[in-house]
C-alpha cells in the first residue's frame, strides 16, 4: 500500500492584510431558530435553552476603525450575521481564533448569504492594529461601554472544568500566551489592556430581523465555538479546515 501525501481536502483560504471590509448583502436561507447555549464539555450533547431578545440590545451603540457609531441591530436586519465577540484584543486566544476567521474564504459567506462580524470591547484605535495583526478582511466593531456584553449576559468570570476540551484553533499554551499579551500591550502606539482583562465573549447568528439561530457565551477565554460547526449552522455548506499539517490518505 502507497501513501500519498495530499494538501487538506478543504482548504481555508490564507489570511489576507487587507483593512476591515463590508460583505455584501445577499439574502441567506432562513432555517429555523436553535437558539440554544453549547455546552462545549460535549459539543452539542448537553445544551441548555437560552432565551436571547435582540430588542433589548438591538440600540446599542457599536463603533467603526473610523470611530463612527450606529445601532448594533444594523448588523443583522436585513440578513443573516455570524457575530463573534471576542475577549478583548490583547488576549492571546482570541488573537489566535481570529487569525483563523481570516481564513474563512469570502466566496464562502457570499454563497450562505451571510455577513461575519467581529466586536470587541477596546477604543476603535485598536481595531486597525488589530487587523493588521491578523490578517482578518471582514467586518469589525467595538463596544467599548461593554453595553452589548453587559445586556446580553456574557460572563466576566472565567468558569473551568476538568472535562472541557481545548478550543482547536488556540496553538499557544498558557504562559507563551500571555507573555506574547504582555509584548504586544508594551509595544502597541497606547499602553493598555484594550478591554476588560475580565470580560468573556461568546457568538451569536441573528437575523435577519431580530430571528436569533444560535446562542454560545464563551465560559472562558479557551470555550470558543469551533468556527466550521458555527458557520455549518449559519447555513455555510462548505467543511473548512483550519489545521495547518497536510493530509495522508491511503490509496
Amino acid at each position: 500500500m502507497n501513501q500519498l501525501l495530499v494538501p487538506p481536502a478543504v482548504k481555508a483560504t490564507p489570511k489576507n492584510s487587507a483593512a476591515c471590509w463590508e460583505a455584501p448583502g445577499n439574502m441567506a436561507e432562513v432555517v429555523s431558530p436553535i437558539t440554544q447555549q453549547v455546552r462545549r464539555e460535549r459539543w452539542g450533547k448537553e445544551t441548555r435553552r437560552v432565551d436571547l431578545n435582540l430588542k433589548e440590545v438591538e440600540d446599542c451603540l457599536i463603533h467603526d476603525r473610523h470611530g463612527n457609531s450606529f445601532p448594533f441591530k444594523g448588523l443583522y436586519q436585513d440578513r443573516k450575521s455570524v457575530i463573534v465577540f471576542v475577549r478583548n484584543f490583547l488576549c492571546y486566544s482570541c488573537k489566535e481564533y481570529v487569525d483563523d476567521l481570516s481564513k474563512v474564504p469570502r466566496e464562502a459567506l457570499e454563497v450562505a448569504g451571510i455577513r461575519l462580524v467581529v466586536i470587541g470591547q477596546s477604543s476603535y484605535h485598536h481595531i486597525e492594529p488589530f487587523c493588521m495583526l491578523t490578517g482578518y478582511p471582514y467586518e469589525i466593531y467595538v463596544d467599548p461601554q461593554r453595553c452589548l456584553y453587559q445586556k446580553l449576559g456574557m460572563r466576566r468570570e472565567e468558569t473551568f472544568t476538568d472535562s472541557a476540551r481545548p478550543s482547536p484553533h488556540v496553538k499557544s499554551g498558557l504562559f507563551m500566551g500571555q507573555m506574547k499579551s504582555i509584548w504586544r500591550a508594551m509595544t502597541s502606539p497606547a499602553f493598555d489592556f484594550q478591554g476588560d482583562l475580565h470580560q468573556q465573549g461568546g457568538a451569536i447568528i441573528a437575523g435577519p430581523d431580530s430571528q436569533v439561530h444560535f446562542v454560545h457565551f464563551d465560559l472562558n477565554r479557551l470555550d470558543h465555538m469551533p468556527i466550521s460547526w458555527l458557520l455549518q449552522l449559519a447555513g455555510v455548506r462548505q467543511t473548512l479546515d483550519f489545521s495547518d499539517e497536510p493530509k495522508i490518505i491511503h490509496v
